[in-house]
């Protein structure tokens, strides 16, 4: 959740610059003006912090519970240059790798792999991706070009046994889908283009500085190392007629969530065939979208925006049916008027094959507007502040974590058979607003 990209609201905590969850959801690192901190989701435990007069860290990318951090400056006073990305290693109180362009770096994704020492760097400027293998001297695996990214939107799947990559695609409202693993780990530390004083290759240094021409040919040069150059194997999707605004990935890399500038729906792929599975309505009013993340199963999904409200949805049927497979009834609808038959039938139950929420007429959703075929949330959940926020299934069954830019933690429950309502189970401030 980048704070800085949209215009604050009163309730804000004061230096509060960025909020993320690590690749499993289980930790949370924020982005002060003043340096950065790590928490424990569930239950509420800071872990780390670096607060200093030396400025500004507006990104903190995570490597689950790892040492290893990635940071990009920001805010009044930034710490690091914006164009920079530092990754920094925690038990030593030091930069370990830089990273230069010449412009802006708009987000940062890590990964672990496969080969236990091996590790996934992906760097997003507002119109190309790099992706690298990382170690003392990093190695560009692959280069992407994009549409305009102000957003920095990237998702990297989290499972070691499959890496996938998902980004904006070259035109508006396209996703390139990219499998990682077929960029390949045989490339040289140093790639051709680079010129060798631009490279410390002391190894007694532990910092790296690489300045990118983004004029570059995207590959690295197979002639330095006299091996083909691979072709990565890349997927696009038409998503949306909009420009993307989110975008998701869940755990394997199977399945990928996004929504567009507009707000209101969000389409779930597969990854494999670009099949649309699932496509469901967060409302009719434009909203800005800040997070949609994938239960560990991937048979839910929950959605946060600026409107301080968390939308669940179903996205498998056989998380809502009895042993008898007939659906179950639903609790109180929300949001959006929604008809619903005063008397069930097995065809008019106001509930959709998933169990999200439905229109009694959408047998009819050939003749009537597609308001009425749309699928809603299952459950909600209810921001006091209704302040931006960025939420994920928690770690205890049912419940779902929320982060907020007011400072506040938030720990929700819902009734998996009934839906409705969230109840707020559990509420802390991590930062006040002083």
């Amino acid at each position: 959740m980048d704070l800085t990209r949209s215009t604050s609201n009163p309730n804000d905590a004061p230096g509060f610059l960025y909020a993320g969850f690590n690749q499993e959801y289980g930790c949370f690192a924020t982005g002060l003006n003043t340096g950065f901190r790590v928490y424990n989701c569930d239950p509420l435990i800071e872990q780390a912090r670096s607060e200093s007069s030396e400025g500004g860290i507006a990104l903190v990318e995570m490597l689950y519970r790892t040492n290893y951090l990635a940071f990009v400056g920001g805010g009044r006073n930034p710490r690091f240059p914006p164009n920079k990305v530092i990754i920094h290693d925690s038990i030593k109180s030091k930069a370990v790798l830089e990273l230069e362009y010449k412009s802006d770096v708009k987000n940062v994704k890590l990964r672990r792999d496969r080969q236990v020492f091996s590790k996934r760097l992906t760097v997003v400027l507002v119109n190309k991706v790099f992706i690298y293998e990382f170690g003392i001297n990093p190695k560009l695996l692959y280069t992407f070009e994009t549409c305009d990214n102000e957003r920095g939107l990237a998702a990297v799947s989290a499972s070691q046994d499959h890496a996938v990559l998902i980004i904006p695609g070259r035109q508006k409202g396209h996703l390139q889908i990219v499998d990682l693993d077929s960029l390949g780990y045989y490339w040289s530390a140093v790639p051709q283009r680079y010129s060798e004083s631009s490279i410390n290759s002391n190894l007694n240094t532990s910092t790296t500085t690489i300045e990118h021409d983004l004029s570059s040919p995207t590959t690295t040069s197979s002639s330095s190392t006299g091996r083909a150059t691979p072709t990565a194997n890349i997927s696009i999707i038409a998503a949306h007629s909009g420009k993307l605004s989110c975008v998701a990935l869940n755990h394997d890399g199977t399945k990928c969530a996004t929504a567009s500038d507009k707000g209101t729906l969000v389409r779930v792929f597969n990854t494999a065939t670009g099949t649309l599975l699932n496509e469901l309505r967060r409302g009719m009013d434009r909203a800005e979208i800040y997070s949609i993340a994938f239960n560990h199963d991937s048979t839910r999904l929950c959605v946060s925006s600026d409107k301080g409200t968390i939308h669940v949805f179903n996205l498998d049927p056989s998380v809502v049916t009895t042993t008898d497979q007939k659906p179950l009834p639903r609790g109180p609808t929300y949001g959006e008027v929604v008809v619903y038959p005063t008397v069930p039938s097995v065809k008019g139950t106001g509930l959709t094959q998933n169990g999200n929420r439905g229109s009694s007429f959408s047998f009819m959703k050939d003749l009537l507007p597609k308001y009425f075929s749309s699928e809603w949330s299952f459950a909600h959940a209810k921001i006091v502040t209704e302040n931006r926020c960025i939420a994920a299934f928690g770690e205890e069954k049912n419940t779902i974590i929320a982060i907020c830019a007011d400072g506040s933690w938030y720990r929700f429950l819902f009734d998996p058979r009934k839906g409705g309502e969230c109840t707020r189970d559990s509420f802390e401030r991590f930062l006040k607003n002083e």
